[in-house]
């Protein structure tokens, strides 16, 4: 193989090794590419998408998860159309991967009280608005009050912050992998049903 193509250039089973390695190291290293994906979600009439911050991972039960505001409108739209894509790319790599899969929302159970204790001091701030995320406002306003703002808070005050917090939970039916070559791009698909994989190379 010519010493500029990575291994898995031409190897399927190795670009499926290589979305592993991608996600993880994205979900342990806050500075990759891939530990702020795009989520997009959706209904007939429209589309929506923001950054989010990779929280959770599960090669084995194939999940990813991230946190987010039960007040916020993505939520609202998943309530209709729970279908959702995670859009990952690393410019380095040259790598962007197409996470497609069924929603479910995590709220006041068990996942979300795990998540929640792991939520450091800092992040909390987050959920402790008094308004939902997107309300208007007759001023620029980061949503929070003064004391909040400046992390004037103990760590039991923000306890309150999970009647807003919730985990989404992607339960993955579709990767779709692009590398990007100047010796030609490579493209992938991977289908999962009932635990099964279908692997099969697209043109790019």
């Amino acid at each position: 193989m010519n010493k500029n193509k990575p291994d898995y250039y031409d190897d399927i089973e190795k670009t499926y090794i290589k979305v592993w390695e991608l996600l993880s190291s994205g979900l342990k290293n806050r500075n990759a590419p891939f530990h702020i994906p795009v989520f997009i979600c959706g209904g007939r009439n429209m589309s929506d998408g923001r950054i989010v911050v990779l929280r959770g991972l599960d090669e084995k039960k194939k999940k990813l998860w991230f946190h987010s505001d039960i007040r916020s409108k993505k939520v609202k739209i998943l309530k209709s159309n729970p279908i959702g894509c995670l859009l990952f790319y690393d410019k380095t790599e040259k790598i962007q991967l197409r996470v497609i899969g069924k929603i479910k929302i995590n709220y006041k159970n068990k996942i979300t009280d795990k998540s929640w204790k792991k939520t450091v001091h800092m992040s909390r701030q987050c959920y402790l608005g008094n308004k939902p995320p997107g309300s208007s406002s007759d001023m620029p306003t980061s949503g929070l009050s003064e004391n909040i703002d400046n992390l004037k808070y103990s760590l039991e005050e923000s306890e309150i912050g999970y009647e807003n917090f919730c985990v989404i939970e992607t339960n993955i039916k579709s990767i779709e992998w692009l590398y990007l070559a100047a010796k030609g791009h490579r493209r992938a698909i991977f289908d999962i049903k009932n635990g099964f994989i279908t692997k099969k190379w697209l043109i790019p």
